[in-house]
Order: C-alpha cells, then structure tokens, then sequence
C-alpha cells in the first residue's frame, strides 16, 4: 500500500506565495508519475500540475507562468510551488502518484488533500 501525505496549505493574502509538499511512502519499486489536483466547491476535480519521473512537466493553463512543479525522486516526493495567487486558485489540493510496487503490480494513489485559501 502506497500512502501520499501533503503538507504547506494554509491562508494567504493574494498575490502571494505558497509550497506544497507531498511524500509518498510504502512498498514503492517505482514512480513514473506524480501530479496536483484541485477541487473547489461545487466544481469537478482539474489537473494542475504534473511531472514525470524523467522531470518532464505539464500544467493547467491557468496557472502556466505563476505554478512550478518539481520533484525529488530519492525522497519520493514532489513540490509546487505557488507564486501570484488568486482567489481562484481556491480549492482542496491533492497529490496523485502512479508507479508499481513490484514489476506485475501496479498503484494510483491520492493524498487526502490539504485547504489552501487566497483571501483578503
């Protein structure tokens, strides 16, 4: 079993900055991806933000040129860093990583979210 456990969510003013962090943590032989997500309320979950274990990245165009994706692949963990923040950058922000715990097996797995609030 693979468990993701994020971190740096938290109230900031707009315009601000922000880091998340999340580590994954288990019987992991590998992971070839892992990704951001966000829900805000009454909205679906979107993509933010991923990156491939080969460092290759993609992001939402609403936060092209202000959200940074990176990762440590020793600490099997990955970072987003969050710069200019709008109010509509509002949501629950989870972790997503997929990789295998042993050559026929397989995971995809989601942290349990952390809050981050941009507000005056």
């Amino acid at each position: 079993q693979v468990q993701l456990v994020e971190s740096g969510g938290g109230l900031v003013q707009p315009g601000g900055s922000l880091r998340l962090s999340c580590a994954a943590s288990g019987s992991i032989l590998s992971i070839y991806a892992m990704g951001w997500y966000r829900q805000a309320p009454g909205k679906q979950r979107e993509l933010v933000a991923g990156i491939t274990s080969g460092s290759r990245t993609n992001y939402a165009d609403s936060v092209k040129g202000r959200f940074t994706i990176s990762r440590d692949n020793a600490k099997n963990t990955v970072y987003l860093q969050m710069n200019s923040l709008k109010p509509e950058d509002t949501a629950v922000y989870y972790c997503n990583a997929a990789g295998t715990v042993r050559a026929d097996l397989s995971f995809d797995s989601w942290g349990r979210g952390t809050q981050v609030t941009v507000s005056s």
